[in-house]
């Protein structure tokens, strides 16, 4: 259930589903997403669902993580995509495919074992352009910032204001918003505030505070 066969069959879901980004396609079609998952889910590593990885937190559905990766990379040809922060590394599926794409990525995680989990994995997978944090989503990177792009694999109730200032003038922000019914939203910052863009109902773990060792 993980050959190759089988992974045609979700980017063939993929494409029908409205991603046409060759450069997400190609890379959601090599990032061998059974190695973020236990062996007891292997055999569903390919469906376009989401799976629990422990901790109270899912993998994303493929479709939702090509869907915002596609939105992130929409407008490179006029706004590079060189320094994209993202937050909750999780299993660290997204990650792979976030660092496969941009040249500089940072990731942070408030959850700390699945942090090291996810870190062991993507070095296995000799991906060597992403730097590591253990730290509430909430508060992005400040010392890292600014960036172009920002990701985010959590739900806070409502758009967090220190994210948007880390943003550069024309950066992006891709995250779900929302307690019981979620919505995703993109945002690109302008110079004279904040263009929004609503991308559909999705269902995300809410974004929480403080870090748990």
């Amino acid at each position: 259930m993980t050959s190759q066969r089988t992974r045609d069959r979700l980017i063939s879901r993929l494409i029908n589903l409205g991603i046409n980004d060759e450069r997400v396609l190609q890379v959601m079609r090599a990032v061998p997403r059974h190695c973020f998952l236990d062996e007891a889910m292997g055999t569903r590593s390919y469906e376009d669902t989401a799976l629990p990885i422990g901790y109270g937190q899912t993998i994303s559905q493929p479709i939702v993580v090509a869907s915002m990766t596609q939105w992130l990379l929409a407008d490179t040809h006029q706004q590079p995509m060189n320094k994209v922060l993202e937050i909750g590394t999780g299993s660290g599926y997204q990650t792979a495919i976030l660092s496969l794409l941009v040249p500089e990525l940072y990731t942070v995680e408030r959850i700390e074992p699945l942090m090291h989990k996810a870190q062991s994995i993507l070095t296995q997978l000799e991906l060597n352009n992403i730097t590591f944090d253990v730290s509430d989503g909430h508060w992005g990177w400040p010392s890292m910032a600014p960036f172009d792009g920002i990701i985010s694999a959590a739900a806070p109730e409502k758009l967090p204001e220190e994210l948007i200032s880390q943003l550069r003038t024309g950066g992006r922000l891709v995250m779900p918003i929302g307690e019981q019914e979620q919505l995703l939203y993109g945002f690109i910052k302008t110079s004279t505030g904040i263009k929004k863009t609503c991308l559909g109902e999705v269902l995300f773990v809410p974004m929480k505070q403080g870090i748990e060792a």
